[in-house]
């Protein structure tokens, strides 16, 4: 018994140098970027709301926040929200996230009347009866995103109907001008044979 006692001592004494030194993991040392490098999208906040300065979450916006939004007056559009069926999981059964915007083409007098006139003949199949050009968007679960991929999509199409249109070269004229020629005698040439058709279909009575 005495015998037991001491070795379970002498071990006891031992382990301290007989065990090996615990390994000690280095810390995990995080990269932080530097400031302005970090990637931002068109829709983030920073970029939609300017003097927010970031210090907000995502699915809030400050209300004393001003929106950058001079090139489009807000005033004269009709802004509505309702149910979408685009991201959102069931969030999108709940919240009215799907933005709605609509004005009256032919008055809206911040665009310039020739791109008034392009966009009528373009987006025509996005006018209604009263003459409103209708955009939506529901790309986003959060309403301000949408709202904003609206007002992008506005501003798309100014910048497009604003370009002048380009004139055809020498060479581009010619081959239109062949082409016309070739479709008006391929036109002809059906006509013909048709009613070459007709002819053989009469029958003479006499």
């Amino acid at each position: 018994m005495a015998v037991a006692r001491c070795l379970c001592w002498g071990l006891r004494r031992a382990g301290t140098w007989l065990l090996p030194p615990p390994v000690c993991c280095p810390q995990r040392v995080l990269h932080k970027q530097a400031d302005g490098t970090e990637f931002q999208s068109i829709y983030s906040l920073d970029k939609l709301y300017p003097e927010s300065r970031g210090s907000d979450t995502a699915w809030r916006v400050p209300d004393d926040a001003k929106q950058a939004n001079n090139d489009i007056p807000l005033d004269r559009l009709t802004i509505s929200y309702c149910r979408s069926s685009g991201p959102g999981g069931q969030n999108v059964n709940k919240v009215n996230s799907k933005a709605e915007v609509r004005f009256h083409l032919a008055t809206a007098e911040w665009i310039p009347k020739p791109a008034r006139q392009k966009m009528a003949i373009t987006h025509k199949n996005k006018i209604n009866k009263s003459g409103e050009l209708i955009l939506t968007s529901e790309c986003s679960r959060y309403q301000f995103r949408n709202l904003a991929d609206c007002l992008q999509k506005i501003r798309d199409m100014i910048a497009e109907a604003s370009q002048p249109a380009k004139e055809p070269s020498k060479e581009d004229a010619v081959l239109h001008r062949i082409r016309i020629e070739n479709m008006n005698r391929e036109r002809l040439r059906k006509k013909r044979i048709h009613s070459v058709i007709k002819t053989g279909r009469r029958v003479d009575m006499d």
